[in-house]
């Protein structure tokens, strides 16, 4: 099993990536298949485009801005290279004259009010995120559909692909460590004598130059430090309608006051890690520049204990942080291949609680943690996110979600710790933490799952 490191972090925008990243390219793929596709027989030129928000992305769409992701999808935009402010242009002249001019295809209709269609019926049967697209030619002849699902962190499968075993960024060459379970993972690095990050390179390298592995890593890397230094300076009101202010600015410049005057306690890391998370999270709520980590919604946690390593670890180097990258894209990527990094599957222990698992064992890694105590890391931090819910107040990443990637930080810090003081043994294994949440994630209400239509969401007024 191949899932590549710039699967599980990729470059894109907030509030979500399933929700807001998603979208934007489920909207990009359809226009591929225009461009490329045989038309529907007795269908004509291609001359207008729908789209129907179906579960989760129905329900909790406007507070992630799926709607208007879908269009700025369909207008040429992409999550890793969008400008706001050209955004926002061209979506008050779509709204304006009804139309999307599209590359390759033309002038063609579309007005955000009656072919943005947001369907609050039941889910679609192939997941919880599910999201239509049609094209007709200008006598209302069906041209074009599909159907697309966005799976979590930013992935995206058509319906035929949801059905096959293997996903798109799977495919390729083989890969020397192809594990697709924790416990392959750690009898292929007693075999090999490698590090987990040292076998995710070797996976890596096959389908990308060392050279440009470097450079991609460094990429990444450098963007999570901007988005969380962005966030460390931005004041003022999240939009969404919740008045929620930002806080990290606060804190942080607190934090720095009292080390400047020596008045920290010990416990005051955790206060550290949380600013850290809560700066990520609150851009991502402002729809920032952020890396899915594996998701938007859990894109504070890895980020703040990367920071935590460079900026309060003895002896930490910057090979250090790749080190960290690689192994927890190798955590992350066995939760997404043998459960659901999607909060609107599993609930929140699939977002926050992958993305815990991930630090504390990147963390680890790079504290020179052996595999076996690596895993127990992994395990540790996932174990104590099991059963936790997904309930958005108001549909918006910002309440529980900001201040959860702090807890979710913190937590990744002391399972690494935890794990290190340890010789890799433990009773529950990463491979049962991961079965555990799937079948938690299975039978947990939908009320639960990114639909805002329990727990916090219904008990805390939306005002």
């Amino acid at each position: 099993m191949f899932l590549s490191l710039f699967d599980i972090f990729k470059i894109g925008i907030g509030p979500s990536s399933s929700h807001t990243m998603g979208p934007m390219v489920a909207a990009a793929r359809f226009l591929d298949l225009l461009r490329t596709g045989e038309p529907i027989p007795g269908a004509r030129v291609v001359a207008r485009l729908s789209c129907s928000l179906h579960g989760s992305l129905a329900w909790t769409g406007k507070g992630h801005a799926s709607d208007r992701a879908a269009i700025l999808g369909l207008a040429g935009f992409e999550p890793a290279t969008l400008d706001a402010d050209k955004a926002d242009a061209a979506l008050s002249e779509i709204a304006t004259t009804k139309h999307i001019e599209v590359v390759g295809l033309g002038r063609l209709a579309f007005d955000p009010e009656t072919d943005l269609v947001f369907d609050f019926g039941p889910p679609l049967p192939g997941h919880a995120n599910g999201l239509r697209f049609e094209a007709h030619d200008s006598e209302g002849n069906l041209y074009q559909h599909e159907t697309y699902y966005s799976v979590g962190g930013g992935f995206v499968l058509s319906d035929a692909e949801l059905g096959t075993p293997s996903q798109p960024s799977a495919a390729g060459a083989p890969v020397p460590y192809p594990f697709a379970t924790a416990s392959e993972m750690l009898a292929m690095a007693k075999r090999s004598d490698l590090s987990i990050a040292a076998m995710k390179r070797a996976n890596e390298e096959v389908h990308t130059p060392r050279h440009a592995l470097n450079d991609g890593l460094d990429r990444l890397i450098a963007a999570m430090m901007d988005c969380l230094d962005r966030g460390l300076a931005g004041e003022g009101i999240l939009p969404g309608g919740l008045n929620v202010r930002r806080r990290a600015k606060s804190i942080h410049d607190q934090l720095l006051d009292e080390r400047t005057r020596n008045l920290q306690m010990p416990h005051v890391v955790g206060d550290w890690l949380s600013a850290y998370a809560m700066a990520v999270n609150e851009e991502n709520a402002a729809g920032g520049r952020v890396v899915t980590a594996p998701t938007n919604g859990a894109a504070g946690v890895f980020p703040a204990v990367l920071r935590y390593y460079r900026d309060h670890i003895v002896g930490a180097h910057h090979d250090g942080m790749r080190e960290m990258v690689l192994t927890a894209s190798a955590i992350g990527g066995l939760v997404k291949h043998n459960a659901s990094i999607s909060g609107a599957e599993c609930g929140c222990q699939a977002e926050v609680g992958s993305a815990s698992a991930m630090a504390a064992a990147g963390l680890a890694a790079a504290l020179g943690a052996r595999p076996e105590q690596v895993e127990n890391a992994a395990e540790i931090a996932l174990e104590h996110h099991l059963g936790m819910t997904c309930d958005p107040v108001a549909g918006l990443v910002q309440v529980p979600c900001i201040e959860r990637n702090g807890l979710g930080a913190i937590k990744a810090v002391t399972a690494a710790s935890l794990a290190l003081r340890g010789d890799g043994t433990h009773i529950v294994s990463l491979d049962a933490c991961i079965a555990t949440l799937r079948e938690t994630g299975r039978d947990m209400s939908d009320k639960y799952k990114e639909t805002s239509q329990g727990g916090l969401a219904v008990n805390v007024p939306a005002c």
